[in-house]
């Protein structure tokens, strides 16, 4: 039977709630790959599933439970890793993680230690924590979750049990946001069930990205302007840990800032991309008279004024497709765009 707390949290998820419940019933593997899309619900997940884990053989079953469920957890014998900045730090990893699990819980009878983001450890990390999933003591159980299983070693995967995550729907997406009925309803349906990225959408920036997302130019400034944001932010953040004690030189600073800041300009500049090719479908969707699967919802005047033959609408998605793959082989952005925006305008003129 599945514990109360992981039902309710992997309802929308019912592979991964088959596979943990399993594991609960017959004693969890020494490691898990949870792997899906952002959003999906992996870190809910884990942390359920951790509680479940560690209240076996608790004196308190219910208050080891209740404390592996707050975040962040006061339980001693729960480890979260998340990344400082673009990547985990190598040092972490080792120290909290491969040196940590050689030592006896605190309490009850386990130790879990969860890696959030995974794909974010360099190679050098992901060599070292081998050894301990290959051969971890009888009481640890690691929990790996990433949105990006192709970035992790194949000798890492191989050595944990995969649990599956898929989107999630549109309505369960809906339900985690506030705003306008149809702004809502249009995010939730362009963020590919990541609740996250449907956030993005409604705020300020992501308003932007799909007002300009046409416009090769104002895409990538947009995009540019994410990007430095985000850059700033990790640089202030990581200065306030430095004056706390953390020891990071300043070249170390300003080098972990602009990763984070180029990597958050791709995903953006990738998420313009999806929306330019996700209009084209709608227009594609609209001349062919199935108004009722069009994402942009609270675009719909818009897209019917336009009158584009469904055809021609299908094959410019197909382009800006196509463009996306290009941009993964590190092409010229701005060539790129440029060639998408010519090839676009002969589509649909």
């Amino acid at each position: 039977m599945t514990p109360k707390t992981l039902q309710r949290i992997t309802e929308h998820q019912p592979r991964a709630r088959v596979a943990l419940s399993a594991a609960l019933a017959t004693g969890p593997s020494h490691a898990y790959l949870f792997r899906g899309p952002r959003g999906a619900g992996k870190a809910a997940a884990a942390r359920a599933f951790a509680a479940e884990i560690l209240a076996t053989g608790a004196v308190d079953p219910d208050d080891a439970r209740r404390r592996a469920m707050l975040d962040p957890s006061p339980h001693p014998d729960l480890v979260w890793l998340q990344p400082r900045g673009a990547q985990h730090m190598v040092e972490e990893v080792r120290e909290k993680v491969i040196r940590a699990a050689s030592y006896r819980p605190f309490e009850g009878e386990k130790r879990i230690f969860v890696i959030d983001a995974a794909e974010q450890m360099r190679d050098e990390s992901q060599n070292a924590l081998l050894k301990t999933l290959e051969e971890p003591p009888a009481f640890v159980h690691l929990i790996l979750l990433t949105s990006e299983p192709a970035q992790l070693l194949e000798t890492i995967a191989s050595r944990c049990q995969p649990i599956d995550f898929a989107p999630l729907p549109v309505e369960a997406v809906e339900a985690q946001l506030s705003g306008a009925a149809e702004e809502v309803a249009a995010a939730a349906r362009l963020s590919g069930g990541d609740v996250e990225r449907a956030r993005f959408l409604l705020s300020d920036a992501g308003r932007r990205l799909r007002a300009n997302a046409l416009e090769w130019r104002q895409l990538l400034e947009a995009a540019e302007s994410v990007g430095e944001e985000a850059e700033e932010a990790t640089r202030k953040a990581l200065e306030e840990e430095a004056e706390a004690g953390v020891k990071r030189s300043a070249k170390d600073i300003t080098d972990e800032a602009k990763r984070v800041g180029r990597r958050r300009r791709t995903e953006v500049l990738d998420l313009g991309l999806e929306l330019v090719g996700g209009w084209y479908r709608d227009l594609a969707a609209v001349g062919a008279g199935a108004e009722e699967t069009v994402f942009n919802r609270d675009r719909l005047e818009e897209l019917r004024g336009v009158g584009l033959d469904p055809s021609r609408g299908r094959r410019a998605a197909e382009l800006v497709e196509d463009t996306r793959r290009r941009l993964d082989l590190n092409v010229s952005e701005e060539l790129a765009l440029e060639a998408l925006s010519l090839r676009l305008t002969a589509v649909t003129a």
